[in-house]
């Protein structure tokens, strides 16, 4: 029944029919989503269980689930999970051509999900399913003046340090995007402090809707994957594959946002515990006593024995995280 009920609501916002979802008065925040598989749904429900549980004033505020046309099909239980717990699901569509690139759905379901909430909330929170809120997110109302809320890439990856000269990737991805030197500023990794090219985290974006920065996002993406050179040399080198996604990301901006607009979002937001563990890093991801939201990646997948005794912090969030990853067993990315 909930399948049926998702289609026919998808196709009522599409296709603008009498009684698809519209807010009465203009919500502060919306928080957003995108399934590409399956198993991403065991981690949108946690996302959204604590959200109800530890956001405070934000509790109830909209959650929007983008869906594969595959995953909406799937006869997962957890579809009408989630859809008891309150969310709303739409359609997220990609063109197939971007598709071969990895994580590519996302950032024409971000753009779609910005165009829904223009005109209809404040603040749309964009955010990675491996996100769980442990404290109220004032945070992400952002001030005045201020269009974008980012966190920078946990490591370097694919970024080109600051002070060192581009390479053939990212000079050719400049140069499709038209981007000048001007726009480049500093930035620093969170795991390991390197100081890099603007390079974001694409898993947590903060935005206001009518400014159309993730709009701008997917329609600078295509000017990296239409590319045949930089395409053969994702070819090449799989993480340039993964990750070209969020170079279009930091293009867009640079291009299209000033600088004084973006806010670089506080530590305790994004916060990635564990990440040394899983891909190694400077510093360790253990406290959690002033995190509003974490990230976890594939870590539950196969988490090792007593790895909540390494954890610090309130023990009702250690606790109340030991029992929802007992429910669910996470896979990691493709």
């Amino acid at each position: 029944m909930v399948k049926r009920m998702i289609i026919l609501g998808c196709l009522a916002v599409m296709l603008g029919l009498p009684g698809s979802p519209a807010a009465a008065v203009q919500d502060e925040i919306v928080f957003a989503t995108f399934a590409e598989q399956e198993p991403d749904l065991a981690r949108i429900r946690t996302m959204i269980e604590s959200i109800h549980a530890f956001a405070g004033r934000f509790k109830d505020a909209p959650v929007w689930v983008y869906l594969t046309e595959g995953v909406l099909a799937s006869e997962s239980e957890l579809l009408e999970e989630i859809d008891s717990l309150g969310a709303e699901f739409r359609l997220g569509q990609a063109p197939e051509e971007a598709t071969w690139f990895y994580l590519s759905r996302k950032v024409f379901a971000s753009a779609q999900a910005e165009e829904a909430a223009a005109g209809k909330t404040d603040i749309l929170a964009w955010l990675d399913v491996d996100t769980i809120f442990f404290q109220e997110p004032g945070e992400l109302l952002l001030p005045e003046g201020k269009n974008l809320g980012y966190r920078p890439v946990m490591h370097r990856n694919i970024s080109p340090l600051y002070d060192e000269p581009l390479d053939d990737f990212w000079k050719r991805a400049y140069e499709d995007m038209s981007m000048p030197e001007s726009l480049v500023f500093p930035m620093v990794t969170v795991a390991d402090g390197d100081k890099i090219r603007p390079y974001i985290n694409a898993g947590c974006l903060i935005v206001r809707p009518e400014r159309g920065l993730l709009r701008k996002w997917a329609e600078t993406f295509p000017l990296l994957y239409k590319d045949p050179v930089l395409k053969e040399m994702c070819r090449q080198d799989e993480r340039k594959r993964i990750f070209i996604h969020q170079v279009a990301l930091s293009g867009a901006v640079m291009k299209y946002l000033k600088r004084d607009e973006m806010l670089e979002l506080s530590s305790r937001v994004n916060y990635p515990i564990f990440f040394r563990e899983m891909f190694g890093a400077k510093r360790d991801f253990h406290d959690i006593s002033e995190a509003v939201t974490i990230r976890y990646e594939s870590f539950f997948a196969q988490p090792p024995a007593g790895w909540e005794r390494l954890l610090k912090g309130p023990e009702d969030r250690i606790i109340w995280l030991k029992h929802q990853f007992q429910r669910i067993k996470q896979n990691p990315f493709p």
